[in-house]
C-alpha cells in the first residue's frame, strides 16, 4: 500500500528491493557501529515519500539482534546511492517499526 505523501505506509515484509537498499548501506552502518556484521538481512520495512524516499527497514545483525534503519533514496532522475541516515541498535524482531 503506498503512503501518503509524508505518511508512513504499513509494514511489509522485505522485497529483494529493499534487500539491496540495506546491502548498500552495509558498509556505512558497519562504520558507525565500529563492528563487522555477518549477518545483515532485511526482515520487514515501512517507507515515507517525501523528495525520494525515507525507508525504515528492520534488518537482523546477529542471531538475535536486529536493528531500525532510515535510509533516504533520492528520486530515480537524481541516481543517488542509498544513505543511511539515522539507526536504531538494540532491537528484537518484535519491535515495531516508527518514525525515527
Amino acid at each position: 500500500m503506498s503512503p501518503t505523501l509524508g505518511g508512513l505506509s504499513e509494514t511489509e515484509p522485505a522485497t529483494p528491493e529493499v534487500q539491496e537498499i540495506v546491502d548498500k548501506v552495509k558498509l556505512q552502518f558497519e562504520s558507525r557501529v565500529n563492528k563487522t556484521c555477518e549477518i545483515f538481512k532485511a526482515i520487514s520495512y515501512r517507507t515515507q515519500v517525501v523528495a525520494g524516499t525515507n525507508y525504515f527497514i528492520k534488518v537482523q545483525d546477529s542471531d538475535d539482534n536486529y536493528v531500525h534503519l532510515r535510509v533516504f533514496q533520492g528520486l530515480p532522475a537524481e541516481n543517488d546511492c542509498p544513505s543511511l541516515v539515522s539507526f536504531q541498535t538494540g532491537k528484537t524482531r518484535d519491535d515495531p517499526l516508527t518514525y525515527f
